[in-house]
């Protein structure tokens, strides 16, 4: 047994449980594909200052939670708490937004990490997969980013969550709310800390978890109260677009998110089957991130969505995912000639994009059958000196036990007709 271990808060994706996580993955992306979201891949580790700009230094994220070191160079670097200040960051690098019509809409997947407490449903490495739409702006595309992670949502046969949504305001009106917003916290029992986070980004005050502060927070103003007209018919238009597609939510005033670049459309996907841990994603528009980190002002909107907490939500509600067989053909030879002849067969059946296995290491035909079991296989074929002299092999219908002698030449069309 190996004296190395995981290191606490991660988790390792193992066979036969990792292939959920690649449907979920698949089952979320496809439907940004089928939507002109192109897929972007960056590195596991940014500079520092791009998260304590765009993600905001006052926030838990990164206080407290953000993995930071300095290299031998002396760059001080963050190994990636989310996606969306790595993606912009690309997308102006490499000037997309001067390349052709905006939006520039794009996909990514990848892992994440923060120290946090471990506990279910919350890891310090995790999976998400997340969509951006950078520079534009209109409620069609805050719509378009909900109505698709809804629709793969229902993909996957989960049906227990629940969408929240809000507006935050924008540069016009939440100044005012947030000057009338820091009034009453000034008037609470709060602790320093809270206090002077209070002072630096208010709106993370109300997202505090604490039974003590939400206790004090019962009559707070409410930001939908001092939204301007234009953030007014904004969020309504959201709203009006989501509804016509014949997606539920429910508004939630108080929703702010915990990320500090979040301007007007702010929503989460919500699951109640998952305890405390009840996010399974969420997202919003993100108006000035890009002048944040150095950019020209470029309107976006996106989301994430946990991978690792869908499959927990997928657990609780006892949704069973429609997995492809990751071997439908099993091949047992019986002697060296058996085996020269079987692994041209799979490697044909493997080209023919047939999942097809072969019995590996000198074993017999009992050890070898029982590997064709453990397989999952629906086929297997075995070939023996015997058959090839007569220039067949048998093959066996693992679910029916029927064997059926089937020319070696025509093993692979036999396959291909029955697997369909």
């Amino acid at each position: 047994m190996s004296t190395f271990k995981a290191p606490k808060g991660t988790y390792d994706l193992i066979p036969p449980e990792s292939a959920k996580y690649l449907a979920v993955r698949e089952a979320i992306a496809a439907p940004l594909r089928n939507s002109g979201y192109g897929y972007i891949e960056t590195p596991g580790f940014e500079n520092v200052e791009l998260f304590a700009r765009g993600v905001g230094e006052s926030t838990d994220i990164v206080t407290k939670e953000m993995y930071a070191f300095e290299t031998k160079g002396g760059d001080k670097l963050a190994l990636r708490p989310e996606g969306t200040a790595s993606v912009l960051r690309a997308a102006l690098e490499a000037n997309l937004h001067k390349a052709g019509n905006l939006p520039v809409k794009l996909w990514y997947s990848g892992s994440y990490y923060r120290y946090e407490r471990p506990q279910k449903g919350r890891y310090r490495h995790f999976s998400q997969v997340g969509a951006e739409a950078i520079g534009a702006e209109d409620p069609a595309l805050d719509a378009e980013l909900i109505i698709l992670a809804d629709q793969a949502y229902r993909s996957l046969g989960l049906r227990n969550f629940r969408i929240l949504l809000n507006s935050l305001g924008d540069k016009e009106c939440r100044p005012v709310y947030r000057a009338a917003l820091q009034d009453f916290l000034r008037g609470l029992n709060l602790d320093e800390d809270t206090l002077r986070r209070a002072e630096i980004n208010p709106l993370r005050i109300l997202d505090d978890k604490r039974d003590d502060v939400q206790k004090q927070l019962v009559g707070a103003p409410l930001l939908r109260d001092y939204l301007c007209d234009a953030c007014k018919a904004y969020h309504e238009e959201v709203r009006e677009l989501i509804t016509a597609a014949g997606v539920s939510f429910e508004d939630d005033p108080k929703l702010v998110r915990g990320l500090d670049y979040y301007t007007r459309t702010t929503f989460e996907f919500i699951h109640d089957g998952l305890g405390s841990q009840s996010a399974v994603g969420g997202g919003g528009r993100y108006d000035g991130l890009s002048e944040m980190i150095g950019g020209p002002a470029l309107p976006s909107v996106g989301w994430a969505l946990g991978v690792d907490r869908t499959v927990l939500a997928l657990e609780a509600e006892g949704a069973t995912l429609e997995l492809p067989a990751s071997t439908s053909v099993f091949a047992v030879p019986l002697g060296e000639e058996a085996r020269r002849v079987l692994f041209g067969v799979v490697t044909a059946l493997r080209k023919a994009g047939v999942a097809a296995d072969f019995s590996y290491g000198a074993k017999g035909l009992k050890g070898a059958m029982k590997n064709a079991n453990r397989s999952g296989a629906r086929y297997t074929i075995v070939a023996g000196e015997r058959d090839l002299a007569e220039g067949v092999v048998q093959l066996k219908d693992m679910e029916s036990g029927e064997q059926t002698a089937v020319p070696v030449d025509g093993i692979v069309a036999a396959l291909e007709s029955r697997l369909g």
